[in-house]
């Protein structure tokens, strides 16, 4: 295979039929699409972009409020005592920070209303 842009590729593929997931791939190539005055490549490097954006802030501990969206934090787990689940042995499992969401109102405002029509990237898989 030749090289294929993500967007492109997302494209070409199209989402699984049956799936309830979006990818990164997809996302780029949705906006790609409801974007045309931009370059696929611009839209790769836009998202690429915010997420390292997030990414970064979260690593210096920082919070990530998208106003309507949802906020970024970062949560630390203690350190304590496991289980192997197949010997039930004692196993410890150290101190970790692990990444976490919490969805703003208008979010879930949205999340929570009836569904509207399917939209036409995923009008596509059906054809």
């Amino acid at each position: 295979m030749g090289y294929l842009a993500t967007w492109d590729y997302a494209r070409l593929i199209g989402r699984y039929p049956g799936s309830t997931s979006m990818t990164r791939s997809e996302l780029i190539a949705d906006l790609a699409e409801a974007n045309p005055h931009l370059r696929g490549a611009d839209v790769e490097r836009i998202v690429g972009t915010i997420f390292d954006g997030i990414s970064a802030a979260l690593a210096r501990g920082e919070r990530v409020e998208l106003r309507g969206f949802g906020a970024f934090t970062v949560k630390h787990r203690q350190a304590r005592t496991g289980r192997n689940p197949r010997t039930g042995e004692a196993v410890p499992v150290d101190e970790k920070a692990v990444p976490f969401f919490k969805a703003g109102k208008e979010l879930r405002d949205r999340i929570n209303r009836p569904r509207s029509p399917r939209p036409a990237a995923a009008a596509r898989i059906e054809a």
